[in-house]
């Protein structure tokens, strides 16, 4: 049974990913983080000893605090976000109970350098499809909920991505770590560097993206539809960003089909008169 004001383990591996799930926060000390530099998927490292500055930009957030094994450094905090407006709690067990499930988790070195506000900052071509909508999908849910992403000319990704400091994805060059490896599209390229191939839902999820970016909707049946739903969702939006909000709910959508849903079927059910009983149709 958890302690008060406590979050076990897989009630929160149930919310990761999800449109809805809380802000998690990695307390962990210095000492403790570079003795495994590794974090729980969608995970942002903070320090308590400024979280007077930081814990009032989460009032009215549902907030999850992580320390290395759920004393005092993650409920202090979780109690600190409280009293700031936050419904937060600690992970009960703390990383160590975490990685003795054998649940995945992301690696920092996987990570690209932050901007100053803690951002990881990402660049690709314009006029996204598919990998250039899922692959935001999958970092903002699952590595970085606060990332920044730009959509620029094909011919002004590297320089922008100079300029700026961003990670250039699924853009063709030299050097160039998130993209196509084979048959493999960027987006299952970064399931496996981010770590997070040990989700199933995420690897089902990633076949259907792979058949629809990559031309072979014999993969999976699911990947005709996503190629038919991610041209709609281009022809709706002139502006990127606008398209990716739009698109980050598609995703959304698959990512609990792929977990939830993949055995249930829906049978249409005639409508009949008033008082007699209906029939499913059989498929």
């Amino acid at each position: 049974m958890s302690a008060l004001n406590t979050i076990p383990i897989e009630k929160l591996v149930r919310l990761i990913g999800t449109a809805n799930g809380p802000a998690i926060l990695d307390v962990r000390t210095n000492e403790d983080f570079a003795a495994d530099p590794r974090l729980i998927p969608g995970a942002v490292r903070k320090a308590v000893d400024h979280i007077a500055d930081w814990a009032p930009s989460f009032a009215r957030q549902n907030v999850i605090a992580v320390c290395r094994a759920g004393h005092s450094l993650s409920q202090g905090a979780a109690s600190w976000l409280r009293q700031a407006g936050a419904d937060a709690d600690a992970l009960d067990g703390g990383m160590a109970a975490w990685v003795k499930a054998g649940h995945p988790l992301v690696p920092e070195s996987a990570l690209p350098p932050r901007d100053a506000r803690g951002r990881t900052v990402w660049v690709t071509r314009a006029r996204p499809k598919v990998d250039r909508i899922a692959c935001p999908w999958l970092i903002r849910r699952f590595v970085d909920p606060n990332a920044v992403f730009l959509f620029v000319a094909p011919n002004e990704v590297a320089g922008v991505a100079e300029r700026f400091c961003a990670t250039p994805f699924d853009v063709e060059g030299d050097g160039i770590v998130w993209s196509h490896d084979g048959e493999r599209c960027t987006f299952d390229v970064m399931v496996e560097g981010f770590g997070l191939a040990g989700l199933p839902p995420l690897t089902h999820l990633a076949l259907i993206v792979r058949g629809a970016d990559t031309a072979r909707p014999d993969i999976v049946p699911e990947a005709a539809g996503l190629v038919a739903l991610s041209l709609g969702l281009s022809r709706m939006f002139a502006d990127d960003l606008e398209q990716l909000d739009a698109g980050m709910l598609i995703y959304d959508a698959l990512y609990r089909w792929c977990r939830d849903a993949t055995g249930e079927t829906h049978d249409w059910v005639s409508h009949q008169p008033k008082g007699s009983r209906a029939k499913a149709v059989t498929p």
